[in-house]
């Protein structure tokens, strides 16, 4: 599907080319080390600020917190929002010096993320794409039971001087709010997503669908349609593990 949506009317990106490539030969672990910075510097690059987030330990998470609620999708320092930066000698360094870490984007500052159950969001993109709508960089995150999110990037709605201006939005997401919304969210100021590549307990992971060097879109121009696939989705029948559980999983 990443191909599928990935493709653009003109000359394929280096970046669309490089995330095809990877699927189809096998890599050594210094290219595989290379690949992974590239990805990041890619991301950083198109002024998305990141910083490192635990990984995998087999079923559980890195951290030493014992039964992290969040196993491998939460960063590694309580400082996130002050770390994250777009600065490529230190992406660079950790990326070394910290080689099975995860990273995440704070959102909020660039960038939103309008964040919807994986089905929603693959039909949502196909009537997005279809009807013409510019789309930014799109990622899927991978869940047990059909419990997987699909992540559209967007400018933020920005700052305002007078915080009595700032527009509040039932949708605004938090990382210890998930639970609350598991139907549409948005991330904004003080949340963060993780952002590919990351790998997630399971063998599962998060990767992108479109990359990181499509513009980002006003998040209102694909928030109706959005919407309206979340409500499909919630209409349809599911199992009962999948209908009342959010990402990220708690376990």
């Amino acid at each position: 599907m990443g191909a599928e949506f990935g493709r653009s009317s003109g000359a394929q990106s280096r970046i669309s080319q490089w995330l095809r490539r990877r699927g189809r030969t096998a890599e050594s672990g210094s290219a595989v080390a290379e690949g992974r910075e590239g990805l990041l510097l890619a991301v950083a690059a198109a002024g998305l600020p990141i910083a490192p987030a635990a990984h995998p330990a087999g079923y559980r998470c890195s951290c030493d917190r014992i039964g992290c609620p969040t196993p491998a999708r939460h960063p590694v320092s309580f400082a996130w929002q002050t770390q994250s930066t777009t600065d490529r000698g230190q992406i660079e360094r950790w990326a070394r010096h910290q080689p099975q870490a995860n990273f995440i984007t704070a959102t909020g500052m660039v960038h939103d993320v309008l964040d919807v159950p994986l089905d929603a969001g693959r039909a949502a993109l196909r009537r997005l794409l279809d009807a013409g709508v510019d789309v930014g960089p799109v990622a899927e995150s991978e869940g047990a039971h059909d419990q997987g999110r699909m992540l559209f990037f967007t400018a933020t709605r920005g700052t305002p001087e007078d915080e009595d201006e700032w527009w509040p939005c039932e949708l605004d997401c938090h990382p210890e709010t998930m639970d609350e919304h598991p139907g549409l969210r948005w991330h904004c100021r003080g949340s963060y997503v993780l952002v590919p590549p990351a790998q997630l307990p399971g063998e599962l992971g998060v990767h992108w669908v479109r990359g990181p060097e499509f513009p980002l879109p006003d998040p209102l121009t694909l928030l109706e349609i959005l919407t309206d696939e979340c409500a499909r989705y919630a209409g349809e029948p599911r199992d009962d593990a999948a209908a009342t559980t959010a990402w990220p999983q708690r376990g």
